[in-house]
């Protein structure tokens, strides 16, 4: 897919979910920077299987985040929402540690931080 963020692994499974997997990421935001997840880069992996169950890892900016209840059941509630989903694993971790570098140029115009991410 065209503009996918190279930092999240995907399998070949995922592949043609993807446009929608992201329209539904981009509505998940982190209460706490008002940025979605995707753009904000707390996606590590998003892996499918043939039977449509969707393995989702991800991270949080900090721990001990007031989201990490709530977010998991939001993002497993929108995947399933998608045809051909039928079930989903959301797992949290902390390694590797997020950095703001996660950002994507259009996280970083949004939230008035330099686009180039300090490259």
């Amino acid at each position: 897919m065209k503009n996918f963020r190279n930092d999240i692994k995907i399998n070949d499974l995922a592949q043609p979910f993807l446009e929608q997997i992201i329209k539904q990421m981009t509505t998940v935001f982190d209460p706490e920077i008002e940025l979605d997840i995707y753009n904000l880069g707390l996606i590590y992996e998003i892996n499918i299987d043939e039977n449509g169950h969707c393995y989702f890892l991800m991270t949080f900016t900090d721990t001990g985040c007031g989201c990490e209840e709530t977010m998991p059941y939001e993002i497993s509630e929108k995947l399933k929402a998608i045809d051909g989903i039928n079930s989903v694993k959301v797992e949290t971790t902390y390694s590797p540690v997020w950095k703001m570098t996660r950002i994507s140029r259009y996280g970083r115009i949004a939230l008035g931080i330099s686009p180039r991410g300090g490259k």
